[in-house]
């Protein structure tokens, strides 16, 4: 392609004392900095295969690379790409920064606040993630993402990861139940709320959710609710559970759970598809949801005409907006001895035909979000206007929720999952919660408001 044709001959025309001066730089220190690409260019190796981290979801995409581009060779590497905050990827990066060498070229994760810490020097070592906006990749392809995709990887204006999706939170709804219950589509937090009493009342047995994932109760339910819980100015971390949304969010889901509308079940645990797949009459998730759970035959498995995608659930009289959960980043490495191969898979990865093919959830870049939508609501699987609640929603994601270097799942699975399945209720493990989040964020460097 023409970017790389471009960018090999910049690479392999630089002076040789230039590529010495950055080699003897690039094992450890930052050192002398590039200024076409803003970080230190380990020396070249145009054919040197480029080994790739994927979690098993991205595992596809990266064998799809590997099909469509022979001459590039690539390693495929699986880890549980960081889910639930497993800090997994900073603690290997950690050991090579150590050794000086063995850097990954690639690597996807489901967090989207490793930037947080890839983007800045460790143990002596420059910075992990590679600056994509020095130079690096062209511009033109940067402003193909979605308006704020690129926001959480941004640090004083360098942008240092490609985001793969987007995660707004929907409302799903079964219309086949709704009808046959005689409910309408809740369009509130207090419609949801009044909704489960009726439903707990005339059909037990049949839910509105789940508190049980890491990612549930906090990305879903607080971050939808507008609470700040989570929060970062500069370099001061903040959870308030006594805010109004905060105690509010928190009163509704003790409530749901005690007329049983909630469970503590996994979405992914084969108990959940056993005991629900047919009794969820509505649930606020991610648009991910779509192809994870819903037509995933080895999940709920839905039959086509029956789930629909609603707008997120707000706040009556309030701001109307959403959560997210996750939304995928691709980093490329500083370290790298092939950048060209590292900015074809990327630019593969994120926009290509195949890329829109085995997305599971909103891709973030704008085109292939166009294309993704269309076939969904092309495919005659949803009801009701999928495309149209899809993208309020992606417009709609609060903006205050913070993204520090930890996540907030370790601190709720660690502290709220084990509580609530002790029969303790949300109210009783805020504090204890808040604690556990405020002792991270000093360990991480924060200062605690």
């Amino acid at each position: 392609m023409g970017t790389q044709h471009r960018r090999s001959a910049l690479l392999l025309t630089a002076s040789v004392a230039t590529i010495a001066a950055l080699t003897a730089c690039s094992g450890g220190s930052s050192g002398t900095v590039d200024d076409s690409f803003g970080f230190a260019i380990a020396e070249q190796e145009p054919d040197s295969p480029i080994t790739v981290w994927v979690d098993a979801s991205r595992e596809p995409i990266a064998q799809a690379f590997e099909e469509d581009h022979p001459d590039i060779p690539i390693e495929i590497e699986t880890y549980d790409g960081n889910a639930g905050g497993s800090d997994s990827f900073r603690t290997k990066i950690a050991l090579f920064d150590q050794s000086g060498e063995g850097w990954p070229d690639v690597v996807f994760s489901t967090q989207t606040n490793d930037t947080s810490w890839a983007a800045q020097e460790l143990n002596g070592a420059q910075p992990f993630a590679a600056p994509l906006n020095k130079g690096y990749f062209d511009q033109e392809f940067l402003d193909g993402f979605t308006t704020g995709a690129l926001d959480p990887m941004t640090v004083d204006g360098t942008v240092y990861g490609l985001r793969n999706d987007l995660a707004p939170v929907v409302l799903w709804y079964d219309e086949s139940l709704l009808n046959e219950f005689g409910y309408e589509v809740p369009e509130t937090w207090e419609d949801y709320l009044a909704l489960s009493d009726r439903l707990a009342a005339e059909h037990p047995g049949y839910i509105l959710g789940t508190v049980g994932e890491a990612f549930t109760a906090t990305y879903i339910n607080y971050w939808g609710a507008a609470a700040p819980i989570f929060q970062l100015d500069g370099n001061t971390f903040s959870s308030d559970f006594s805010d109004e949304n905060s105690q509010r969010m928190t009163e509704l889901i003790d409530h749901m759970l005690d007329n049983g509308t909630l469970v503590q079940d996994s979405v992914f645990g084969a108990e959940f598809v056993t005991k629900y797949a047919d009794k969820i009459v509505a649930m606020p998730g991610p648009v991910w949801f779509s192809g994870a759970l819903f037509q995933n035959p080895d999940s709920l498995n839905t039959a086509a005409g029956r789930i629909g995608a609603a707008n997120p659930l707000h706040w009556e009289g309030g701001e109307e907006v959403t959560g997210n959960v996750g939304g995928g980043v691709w980093y490329a490495s500083s370290h790298s001895k092939n950048l060209d191969a590292v900015e074809t898979f990327l630019e593969y990865a994120i926009s290509s035909d195949r890329a829109v093919e085995l997305a599971s959830g909103l891709p973030a870049y704008d085109s292939a979000a166009d294309q993704w939508l269309a076939t969904q609501s092309e495919s005659g699987y949803y009801v009701g206007d999928f495309a149209e609640s899809v993208s309020t929603a992606a417009s709609s994601v609060w903006s205050g929720w913070g993204f520090p270097s930890f996540s907030i799942e370790v601190s709720y699975a660690n502290v709220v999952v084990p509580g609530l399945a002790a029969g303790k209720s949300l109210a009783d493990l805020t504090a204890e919660w808040q604690e556990e989040m405020e002792n991270q964020a000093q360990v991480q460097g924060y200062t605690v408001e």
